[in-house]
């Protein structure tokens, strides 16, 4: 009669404790929209809520040194590319939040250590719950703008105690593997930085005393981009397209800025826009990472009537258009 009991004692433990997991659909992680400048130097971070295990336990809470939630991760390019080659932008994955358990591909990477299963609420637990995947860009990409994508493969083995009965016995194991495939998205943009010094015509009693000043813009643009560089009519012009004029007060004096060392004004329109191929430096297409320099000269119109003496300002936005 002892031996019944206790044994009835036992498959009740061992009904109650019953863990179970099982491969599930990933959720596809996806990057935001992610300019080439911000690809190239910063750190993009996302995560995927279900990385393809997903896991059932009702008291389970401690995993014995034979446990193993074991993932193997592989990949159909060596990072995320547009089509099958071209530019790679690298990206590592990590079990957690943090950069303290990076997942090598091609390597067994065990969840059971490191209290990771505990932290993620797999264990302990009623509702069902996945594990997450976290990943993060390796700096350093120059790209062209495009949808980058790869396929991971993720391969999950488990091998773990799902039922103890009295004495920490074990009563029963939850064995099981399975693998699911998941696309990683990143999207880069365009994007450009813009270097454009403030000019000085220096100080004269009359208009003709202005000298002509030389000065130029350097613009930085995504690899393989082509793009037009304009500069706005200022402040104050005497019409659309018409002399920019600097404003002192109530009074003004018109000058304008001239593409390279000639005479065409630069404008903000049509053909007073310039291509990424008409700079000086670098001419062509963005490099994503060498500037494209843009000379330019600036001239006081002498035909104009001298103003009164003053300090005399304008602005001049510079627009590059992909």
């Amino acid at each position: 009669m002892k031996r019944w009991w206790l044994g009835a004692l036992l498959l009740m433990c061992a009904g109650t404790a019953r863990a179970l997991c099982s491969v599930a659909t990933p959720t596809a992680p996806t990057f935001v929209l992610i300019s080439s400048v911000l690809v190239r130097t910063t750190v993009q971070s996302t995560s995927t809520l279900n990385a393809g295990l997903t896991c059932t336990v009702s008291l389970l809470t401690l995993l014995g040194s034979g446990d193993h939630f074991y993932l193997t991760v592989t990949g159909s390019k060596t990072g995320l590319q547009v089509g099958s080659s071209g530019p790679v932008i690298g990206y590592t994955l990590y079990a957690n939040n943090t950069t303290s358990y990076p997942i090598a591909r091609g390597t067994q990477f065990d969840f059971a250590r490191n209290s990771l299963i505990d932290l993620l609420g797999l264990l302990g637990s009623t509702n069902p719950k996945s594990v997450w995947l976290y990943l993060q860009t390796i700096i350093g990409s120059n790209v062209p703008t495009g949808q980058y994508t790869e396929t991971l493969t993720l391969a999950w083995s488990w091998n773990y105690c799902s039922g103890i009965g009295i004495g920490a016995i074990c009563l029963g194991r939850d064995i099981g593997s399975g693998s699911m495939n998941m696309v990683v998205n990143l999207q880069v943009t365009n994007d450009c930085q813009i270097t454009a010094p403030n000019l000085s015509f220096g100080s004269a009693p009359l208009v003709l005393g202005f000298a002509t000043v030389s000065n130029s813009i350097s613009v930085s643009c995504t690899l393989g981009s082509s793009y037009t560089v304009g500069l706005s009519d200022g402040g104050q012009p005497v019409s659309a397209g018409g002399r920019r004029r600097m404003i002192s007060g109530s009074n003004y004096l018109a000058y304008d800025l001239f593409k390279s060392a000639g005479s065409v004004r630069w404008g903000s329109t049509g053909s007073a826009w310039r291509d990424s191929s008409d700079a000086e430096v670098n001419p062509g297409n963005g490099t994503g990472t060498g500037s494209q320099v843009f000379n330019y000269n600036a001239k006081v119109y002498t035909d104009q009537t001298t103003p009164p003496a003053g300090s005399y300002l304008d602005s001049v936005i510079v627009d590059v258009a992909f």
